[in-house]
């Protein structure tokens, strides 16, 4: 492999576009799948099978390998896991049934769960102690970018472009291409550490000192990423077969809406108090999906996407202030094993309902089963908003700074010991 030829900044740079395209890549499918529907005449339950397939794959790498760049170094992991992605887009440009589909996206999977703690920790190493601040934010911000940019990109190609089930992959891929290069040249800064077989032992591994505020955070991840699921999973099906909007950019607007609304959310709170921004995700993932709900009750596209606006603010405040309150408390030795596991809860919430879901909506009605789901996240909405009250009122004004900075307050106890 090629000596490093950037500097650690240039190299910041490099690793947020990878971990943006890595997230692009997932969600890019989202559009494509009506397509395939039409083509070969399957129903929604095929879809979903592809659809479990890659969520259950991630979750299998997060458990086994997403640990596995604290030992080894962030550069090879990732170079490894990139190669896999690509190659799955390959798969993808080439697929003519369910089956084709089923084995590129567990390949996908499997390949995106390896790199994405990697991804995020060496954003953090990357930037060194005096920008931790400045890589929390980015490790927030690139999940929501990259799937509006997925969802978007994919719809236009669809929609506009020729071959409509081939182009997107290869699109994709050629990227990646250009990925694997920028990740070749950015300098690693973890060596090579004792314990990496032991380290694929299927477990969550989080340290004392981020397991408070891990818990503290869940409905934060459990409802942002529960609403991308429903967003990704049946939000094309839900603009073509409930709004009677058959064009593929709409269904790419559902997907971007929610993550592009989640994006600039964390870039307009990424200096508050952490605490606070839950608190706002969880009103907007209480407000959001109600209002969506509505728009399909009224059969409005207006307040439909107002509501998709709403819930994006939900998406991006909830899952923002979440992982920053968590990897603020985060040894730099453990980063990667401690986004692994934010991830195998994210993962779990985008997964396991969009599954279900997909299951029922050929015998309920697809409008019944996007209730139930959008009740679910409001549910997640409120208890976090609950939660994150109850919080402020014990915490004093003065414990509020972010994570990663240096308080002015004499009191040098960790934040979870006066929490």
């Amino acid at each position: 492999m090629p000596r490093p030829a950037t500097s650690p900044r240039t190299g910041f740079v490099l690793v947020t576009l990878t971990l943006g395209l890595l997230v692009a890549a997932s969600s890019a499918p989202s559009p494509v799948f009506p397509v395939y529907q039409e083509q070969w005449g399957v129903g929604p339950a095929a879809i979903t099978v592809v659809f479990a397939v890659y969520a259950a794959v991630l979750l299998v790498a997060l458990l086994t390998v997403g640990s596995l760049s604290d030992h080894l170094g962030r550069r090879p992991v990732v170079a490894a896991a990139l190669v896999g992605v690509l190659v799955s887009m390959l798969v993808l440009s080439r697929a003519d049934d369910v089956a084709t589909l089923v084995a590129g996206r567990a390949l996908q999977g499997f390949s995106t769960g390896t790199a994405i703690g990697a991804l995020g920790a060496w954003l953090l190493d990357l930037a060194g102690p005096d920008r931790t601040a400045l890589a929390q934010l980015v490790n927030g911000a690139a999940p929501p970018t990259g799937l509006m940019a997925g969802g978007l990109g994919a719809g236009v190609l669809v929609q506009f472009a020729p071959g409509p089930t081939r182009l997107t992959y290869l699109v994709l891929a050629g990227l990646l291409l250009v990925a694997l290069v920028a990740v070749a040249l950015t300098p690693d800064a973890v060596g090579r550490a004792p314990g990496a077989l032991r380290s694929l032992r299927p477990v969550v591994r989080l340290p004392a000192s981020s397991r408070g505020p891990f818990a503290a955070s869940l409905p934060g991840f459990l409802g942002s990423w529960g609403l991308g699921g429903l967003c990704l999973g049946l939000g094309p099906s839900v603009v073509a077969g409930v709004l009677g909007l058959h064009d593929h950019v709409a269904g790419g607007l559902v997907v971007a809406s929610v993550a592009g609304v989640g994006a600039v959310t964390g870039l307009l709170t990424r200096h508050r108090d952490p605490r606070r921004v839950v608190t706002l995700g969880m009103a907007g993932l209480v407000v959001g999906p109600l209002v969506l709900t509505l728009g399909l009750t009224l059969s409005s596209v207006p307040v439909f996407f107002a509501g998709a606006l709403l819930s994006g603010v939900g998406f991006g405040a909830g899952f923002q202030g979440a992982l920053r309150g968590v990897l603020g408390t985060a040894p730099a030795h453990e980063r990667a094993g401690v986004l692994a596991a934010v991830y195998v809860v994210s993962y779990l919430a985008f997964g396991v309902p969009a599954v279900v879901a997909g299951f029922l909506a050929p015998h309920l009605g697809l409008r019944p089963v996007v209730d139930g789901y959008a009740a679910l996240v409001v549910l997640a909405g409120a208890a976090g908003l609950v939660t994150s009250v109850r919080a402020g009122r014990r915490v004093p004004r003065h414990s509020a700074d972010l994570p990663g900075q240096r308080r002015r307050s004499s009191d040098a106890r960790p934040l979870r010991e006066r929490a």
